[in-house]
Parts: structure tokens; C-alpha cells; sequence
């Protein structure tokens, strides 16, 4: 019942990927995900090069079966990276990525053999990526976590569907049975997950911002666009809530704070801290301060995610999680997702007959 291009493409047995969330779908996450019969990918986006290859090795180790890599052609040792994804093409599926890769880049994946599926969140971008030969598309809808649009899944996911014909990947809002089938009866061919399996005894989120989570509920998510100028959807936790309401020269306090972070965890010196934030001033409007912060969201987040400071860190979330309230581990929650899914297609025939 819930055999579709996407387990045909990847080999898995229910049709539902787990997404690459930085810092957190490392190889314990992706392994149990693809063992427990779904298909995960490892976050690569925010690795080295050396760190890519030892995790991928571990992983190999971890799961007979084959897994995703994601990573940014932007990265620093991108090229890097890809090569290693190539010669790990025995294992390695897919890819996936946010800003793609060009045609010439697609193309040495799909002459090895490795599935490109990007996460798109308009319907030009879709149409792009197909044209750029990509295999399949992930649509997230603005309920997704992170960076994330304005368009609705239940809006975008149609749109894409419409305009493509490639395979289509539901994400944004998804987390348990009734979503699949849902995504099904839309006519996309699975969906993607990204906070559900972020929410699991399996992820390495430490214990203070995965109780954090379970307790936030639907009022306590918003979208700010004050941490690097660009909406995000987060947790309004107090670090949060100190740079929503910040005004100019509060502002300064948190880019001064923002920066002490990235010192602290890059050996950085202020002038480093500083020609990093003017870099990313260069192709805009975004005044110094708020460069500054942008330049340090990641060690923000980690500080949440990594060191589990869930107060002073920043915690990227899908809207979903107001829902959520229990961690099961992957195997649990893909057991309930395939047996409610079932369940919830089986009720659909039955009105049709």
C-alpha cells in the first residue's frame, strides 16, 4: 500500500525521509531512521571535509542500508565533499542540498548513480531544478522550521505538483500517519520530516532543549527575521525574545554577545569576527550589527542543539512541534507512521467503493 516512486528510487520501505538538520542528523539519527525502514540524510552542510568522510564512514558501519548526504555547493571544501560523496557511491542514494549544485555538478551525481532531490520552497525553484536534471523535489511549505517561506503547504505542494514531472516530496507540517496519507492523496510520492525526527530518543539533541520542545506549544513558535535577516521559525525562548525586542543599540548588545559565541567556539579574534560580518554586508543593506549576529546564528543554534543551553541558544523548529508531546524512538514512531498511514488510505477506499 505505501509502495511509491520514492521506496522504488531509494530501496526504502516506507515512503518517509528524514531530513538534514545541521548538528543534529548525525549518523545515530540517520541510521536509525534508515533501519527502521525509512531514508535518512546526514547533515554534511555543516562538516568538513574530514569531518564528512569520518562520519560517512561511521555511518557505513552503523546501517546495511543506503543513506542520503546533504551539503551546500557554497560550503567551504565543497568540491571536496562531493568527491568523497562519489566514492562512497556504493552507499550513498542521494544527495540533497538547498542552494544546488549546476548542471555539470548534477550530472557527474547522476552518472554515478546518486539521486539528486533538493528542498525547494517555490514553484520556480522546482521547475529549475528539473530543468537542471534533478531526480526528485522536497517541497517545504512555510510551516517548516528554520528558514523557511511564506506559501503554505497546502498551497505550494499543489502548485509544485502541478508544474512538475518529476517525483514530489512533501515536507513542512508533516509528522506522523495521517500526514502521509495525506501527502499521498495530494499526489506526491512521500513526505519529509525534519523536527518529528529531530523529537526522538535517537536524535542527539541533549535532554534540556528536547524537553524544551515537547513543551512549547503552537503560541510559543514564531518567525523572526531579526537573527540574520532572513525568516526564521524558532522557539521564543528568552535568547529570542531578547533579540525580538531589541532595538538599536539593544541590538549592538546581542551582536556583541552573537560575536563573544563565535570566538568562543572558532578561536577567533575580533577582527575575524568582524570581516566576517562585513563580508556578508557586501551584497546588501544589512546594517554591521546585524551581520554580526547573522555571521554567529550557527554557533547560536548550536549552543542550543550541541551544548544544550536551551535558554541562550537558538532553537529552530517546525510549527508542528506545538503538537508533539512525547520522544519515541524512530523505530517506534515509523512503526505508528506505517500502521496509521495504512489505516488512514484503507478508510479512504473504503468511501470510494
Amino acid at each position: 500500500m505505501l509502495k511509491t516512486p520514492l521506496t522504488e528510487a531509494l530501496g526504502c520501505r516506507i515512503p518517509v525521509i528524514q531530513t538534514a538538520m545541521g548538528w543534529i542528523a548525525k549518523p545515530a539519527l540517520v541510521a536509525a531512521t534508515s533501519n527502521a525502514g525509512a531514508f535518512g540524510f546526514l547533515a554534511a552542510a555543516v562538516m568538513s571535509p574530514k569531518e564528512a568522510a569520518e562520519e560517512i564512514a561511521r555511518l557505513r558501519d552503523m546501517t546495511p542500508h543506503a543513506f542520503g548526504v546533504n551539503f551546500h555547493s557554497f560550503q567551504p571544501g565543497a568540491a571536496e565533499i562531493v568527491d568523497i560523496i562519489l566514492a562512497n557511491k556504493d552507499r550513498i542514494r542521494a544527495v540533497s542540498f538547498g542552494r544546488g549544485p549546476d548542471a555539470k555538478m548534477i550530472g557527474r551525481f547522476k552518472d554515478a548513480g546518486i539521486l539528486c532531490i533538493p528542498t525547494i520552497g517555490a514553484v520556480k525553484h522546482a521547475q529549475k531544478m528539473e530543468e537542471l536534471g534533478c531526480d526528485m523535489v522536497t517541497v517545504q511549505g512555510g510551516e517548516g522550521g528554520g528558514h523557511t517561506g511564506s506559501v503554505p503547504t497546502t498551497v505550494l505542494l499543489p502548485q509544485v505538483l502541478g508544474a512538475v514531472k518529476i517525483p514530489v516530496v512533501a515536507a513542512g507540517g508533516f509528522a506522523d500517519g495521517r500526514g502521509l496519507a495525506a501527502a499521498l492523496a495530494f499526489g506526491a510520492c512521500g513526505m519529509a520530516m525534519g523536527t518529528r525526527f529531530m523529537m526522538t530518543r535517537d536524535s542527539p539533541v541533549p535532554t534540556g532543549p528536547k524537553t524544551a520542545y515537547v513543551k512549547a506549544g503552537t503560541g510559543d513558535i514564531i518567525v523572526s527575521t531579526k537573527v540574520d535577516g532572513i525568516p526564521q521559525r524558532m522557539i521564543l525562548n528568552p535568547l529570542l525574545k531578547r533579540i525580538e525586542g531589541s532595538g538599536q543599540l539593544a541590538m549592538w548588545a546581542r551582536a556583541i554577545e552573537a560575536g563573544v559565541e563565535m570566538k568562543r567556539q572558532t578561536g577567533m579574534g575580533w577582527g575575524d569576527v568582524i570581516r566576517t560580518a562585513k563580508a556578508m554586508t557586501s551584497h546588501g543593506e544589512m546594517p554591521l550589527a546585524q551581520a554580526m549576529m547573522a555571521a554567529a546564528a550557527p554557533m547560536m543554534i548550536q549552543r542550543a542543539v550541541v551544548s544544550g543551553d536551551a535558554d541562550n541558544g537558538l532553537m529552530a523548529t517546525g510549527v508542528v512541534a506545538g503538537r508533539l508531546q512525547d520522544l519515541p524512538s524512530c523505530a517506534e514512531l515509523l512503526a505508528q507512521i506505517e500502521k496509521d498511514a495504512a489505516a488512514h488510505i484503507a478508510a479512504m477506499q473504503a468511501l470510494q467503493a
